[in-house]
Parts: structure tokens; C-alpha cells; sequence
């Protein structure tokens, strides 16, 4: 590790100052640096490559977990501990940053559904449960407001809208994306938060006009709607917060991207 330390900083400071500094003789870094790499180390280094390589491609939003999940998925025979020790001597981390604004006004006169899903996010087949929320894009024209709906089933986002308003018609326009799309047959359940723009009459009547059972999530309670949650914070790791919008367009582009191409083929 010292002699790495060396090889890493020996364009910014003198060699025989670093190795006086770490306790070791020059002549022992010269001998390891002339020194042909071992096959080991020439696997370590094969690996380290992937792990950059995964890294980047994923606008550098995943840490040792879901690089791990990558290797195994293109092949590589691997140790998930050996990968986080690896990713921790590079440098590589997933990055996060939180922001929050919200978007779920609880406070109105519509009727509330009571919570059929109750946390059971398992489906045994298509268009049996579906979630939706609304989350929010910062772009430096203000916000841009995304609705979505997502088949409990395959994870698969089915239906989708974007506005600068974040009102009943943005819900509406994803639902009836995800109804033309999957046309689902009478038994399927919608689960959503209580928010004034998913208890309206307006996406209730359609709800009812489709024959689907509504379900509502309990009183500021996000762990009801941990999917969509789950969706939403994807895609803010891996694709939003990597982005500076300068305007709805360009932001509308972009996630157009992210939901039918990246992670429609990425998600299991």
C-alpha cells in the first residue's frame, strides 16, 4: 500500500521525500515499481477496470452494492467485499443529495380510500396491483412535476406524465397512458397517497369508469408507497440529481430517456 501510495503521488512531490515521510527505502520502491505484476494482480486490476467502467457508465450514482449486482449480472465472479474495499481505495462512491418539497395535500374535503394494498407489494401476475405518486425535477425554470404509475408486477413503469402544474390533470394523463397501454381487466387495484390531486373526483370517476379498486396510503405515511418511493429515488441517484436542467424541455427530454430506454432495460 505505501509503494501505491508512492506510484499515486510521485508526480507532485519527490520521490525520496514521500518514501522518507512513509518509512520506506527508494531502492524498495524501485524494485517493486520494475517488478512485473503478478497474475493476481493483473485480475485485481482487470476488475478494478469493470468497476470504473460500470461506475461511469451509471453517472457514478452506484455504490458497492449495485456495482457488485452489475458484475454478477455481466458475468464477472467476484467478492462484494472485495469490490467495497476496491471502490473505497479508488475513490468511487455512490453520490446522494436530498432535497425535499411537498407534493401531497392531505388537507381537502375528498373521500379517502382505506389502505387495500397494505404494504403487500407482491403481484403474482400483470395489471393485478399498480402504484402511483408524483415527485418533483428542479430545473432552473422552477419545477417540473412528474406523475407515474408502476405495475407492481414487472416494476415496470406503465404510464407516465410531465407539467409545470401539479394538479388532477397530471395524474389523469398517466393513468389513461398506463390504461391504453396495458388495457387491465376488472380486478386490478391502484394504490396512491391521499393527495387533494388522487382523491378528486376527477381520478376517482375515472378509476370507477375502469372498474379498479382504490387504495390509499395511511396519513403521511411514505412506507405505504415504499415502491414507488423506492422507483422515484432511483431516479433522482442515478439521473436527476447529475443534471443541471436549464428548462422543463430539456428536463422532459432527458427523463423521456431515463424511464422508456435506461430503466424499462435495467429494470428486473
Amino acid at each position: 500500500m505505501k509503494y501505491q501510495f508512492v506510484a499515486k503521488h510521485h508526480d507532485k512531490y519527490p520521490v525520496g521525500r514521500i518514501c522518507a515521510l512513509l518509512g520506506i527505502s527508494r531502492s524498495g520502491y524501485y524494485a517493486w515499481k520494475n517488478r512485473k505484476p503478478s497474475q493476481r494482480e493483473h485480475k485485481n486490476q482487470a476488475l478494478l477496470d469493470h468497476i470504473r467502467r460500470i461506475h461511469k457508465m451509471n453517472r457514478k450514482a452506484y455504490g458497492s452494492p449495485r456495482v457488485y449486482a452489475q458484475l454478477k449480472k455481466d458475468g464477472y465472479t467476484c467478492n462484494q467485499k472485495t469490490v467495497a474495499r476496491m471502490m473505497r481505495q479508488d475513490g468511487l462512491k455512490g453520490q446522494r443529495k436530498y432535497r425535499r418539497v411537498v407534493t401531497t395535500n392531505s388537507k381537502h374535503s375528498f373521500p379517502v380510500a382505506p389502505n387495500l394494498l397494505n404494504r403487500d407489494f407482491y403481484a403474482d401476475r400483470p395489471n393485478q396491483k399498480w402504484v402511483g405518486d408524483i415527485t418533483y425535477i428542479p430545473t432552473a425554470e422552477g419545477w417540473l412535476y412528474l406523475a407515474s404509475v408502476l405495475d407492481l408486477f414487472s416494476r415496470k413503469v406503465v404510464g407516465w406524465e410531465m407539467s409545470s402544474y401539479i394538479d388532477a390533470d397530471l395524474v389523469e394523463k398517466a393513468l389513461r397512458m398506463a390504461f391504453y397501454r396495458r388495457q387491465p381487466n376488472f380486478g386490478l387495484l391502484h394504490h396512491s397517497d391521499r393527495g387533494s390531486q388522487y382523491a378528486s373526483h376527477q381520478i376517482r370517476n375515472i378509476l370507477v369508469a375502469n372498474r379498479v379498486q382504490v387504495s390509499m396510503s395511511g396519513k403521511g405515511d411514505c412506507y405505504d408507497n415504499a415502491v414507488m418511493e423506492s422507483f422515484f429515488g432511483t431516479l433522482k441517484n442515478e439521473w436527476v440529481h447529475h443534471q443541471k436542467y436549464q428548462t422543463r424541455s430539456q428536463a422532459r427530454t432527458d427523463i423521456f430517456g431515463y424511464i422508456e430506454a435506461y430503466y424499462r432495460n435495467n429494470v428486473k
